[in-house]
């Protein structure tokens, strides 16, 4: 940063300044409306990664009714189509644009770093004013240096309260370690949805008599799905409704809620066989050693579960994708080498390991909190419901929330916050800020019923 010329002295047009306006920014910049907060983003548009990190074939992975606003439904919301991305950054768009969020919006500012100028303490947790409500106390306690357009001078916003809204992907990308002299490129094929995509593209682009297979490079096997039914059974019954939500633990259950997990423990490990005989018999699975050795509800509880392209196994039937499984590879001067001593050539190596979200944040934050956000080994940050850090005084952070579909995670968590099991964490939200956590008009819809961005929405 010292090469950079510091405009002074630091503006104070807002009380809350938010980074980022992708899905998490834009929702906060809506709960927060009435505050008219600042909102940096460092493109020239909405919508993060939706809008930076897509390609011809990237599609939302979710049904339109779980990926929505609960004030503001997608005009075709019964489409049972996944959506592209070109769409999802149309909805979010319309989105800005009917809630008037735009002009909150500074574009082509880019946040180099954040300043604590304040008193360091504590952010108080829990509360009916939520967690924008109470720590708003007349006096700056963040800067923040932005650059714009590109310049090499920063200017200086101070703020009282400051909603870090990043995202954990995007910009850093996540490169695996070699084995030393074993070569200078780094290059890698995953196993999650950006790779098995890639894959479908590059086999549909290497059609002909000249094309060649793509290999995926597979280190760690997950769970596909070809669509959301098993056995004709739509998906949400087996995980997205109450009443399975008592087939599985939840942190600080009752000794009741134990003994009822206990007694129906058969009942889950038979759901758990059933879903899993259904993706063994409709995927090839084990016809190209996809099978994984963990249980099915292993991903989907860590959102490691990925829908199937319809055509990704037509054209591995064609030999147009093949599959190379290995732990460590490393260069050589025609491609790649494996730890069992095989090789192969390869013009093109892509590197689908995902983003370093830790470091991308710790490129801004202060030294005083760096050591602060260290993720725990399962790879979540250690945020009160996935939003606030006690230790981080008059911060809040939306969309480091793991889930089936964040866009209505990041919503609920801007108006107040909300973490991985939907449901229940749901209740214990609603509970906080003084709503009724049972959402449904019937006891019937209550326990059958999934729950979506819709069943939150404000009720007069």
């Amino acid at each position: 940063m010292a090469e950079n010329h510091y405009e002074n002295p630091p503006l104070t047009i807002s009380k809350i300044g938010v980074i980022g306006a992708g899905v998490s920014g834009i929702a906060a910049a809506k709960q927060l409306y009435h505050h008219n907060p600042v909102v940096f983003e460092a493109s020239d548009s909405i919508g993060g990664v939706w809008r930076t990190c897509a390609y011809n074939s990237t599609k939302l992975q979710s049904a339109r009714k779980s990926y929505e606003f609960s004030d503001f439904p997608w005009p075709n919301r019964d489409d049972p189509s996944f959506p592209t991305h070109v769409e999802v950054v149309d909805y979010l768009e319309s989105y800005a644009k009917h809630f008037d969020l735009l002009k909150f919006v500074k574009f082509n500012s880019k946040v180099m770093e954040l300043r604590f100028v304040g008193q360091q303490g504590t952010t108080e947790l829990g509360g009916n004013g939520g967690a924008f409500g109470s720590p708003l106390q007349g006096h700056p306690v963040w800067q923040i240096a932005v650059q714009t357009n590109g310049s090499q001078s920063l200017q200086l916003y101070a703020f009282e309260f400051v909603v870090v809204c990043i995202g954990k992907y995007g910009d850093i990308p996540k490169i695996p370690s070699f084995p030393h002299n074993k070569g200078k490129k780094v290059a890698v094929i995953g196993y999650k949805k950006s790779a098995i995509d890639l894959a479908v593209e590059c086999a549909e682009a290497n059609q002909g008599p000249e094309g060649q297979p793509c290999t995926m490079v597979v280190k760690t096997l997950h769970w596909t799905v070809p669509h959301y039914s098993v056995w004709g059974l739509p998906f949400f019954l087996f995980y997205s409704t109450r009443a399975s939500q008592f087939l599985h633990e939840k942190p600080n259950q009752t000794f009741l809620r134990t003994m009822l997990c206990y007694l129906l423990s058969p009942l889950r490990r038979g759901v758990l066989k059933f879903i899993e005989s259904y993706l063994l018999w409709k995927l090839p699975l084990q016809k190209y050693g996809l099978k994984p050795d963990h249980p099915f509800e292993e991903d989907y509880a860590s959102c490691q579960m990925v829908i199937m392209p319809e055509n990704f196994f037509t054209e591995a039937d064609k030999g147009n994708i093949v599959f190379k499984r290995s732990s460590n590879w490393w260069f050589w001067k025609e491609g790649i080498e494996f730890d069992d001593n095989t090789k192969m050539k390869a013009d093109v190596v892509i590197l689908a390991t995902g983003y370093d979200g830790k470091k991308k944040l710790k490129t801004i934050l202060p030294d005083l909190f760096r050591s602060l956000i260290e993720y725990h080994p399962s790879g979540i940050m250690p945020l009160y419901r996935g939003t606030i850090h006690p230790q981080i005084t008059n911060m809040a952070f939306a969309g480091y929330i793991e889930s089936v579909a964040d866009l209505h995670t990041s919503e609920l968590c801007s108006m107040h916050c909300i973490s991985t099991f939907s449901i229940n964490h749901g209740d214990e939200i609603c509970e906080e800020m003084g709503w009724n956590s049972w959402r449904k008009r019937s006891w019937f819809a209550e326990a059958f019923s999934p729950y979506g961005s819709q069943d939150y929405r404000l009720k007069n």
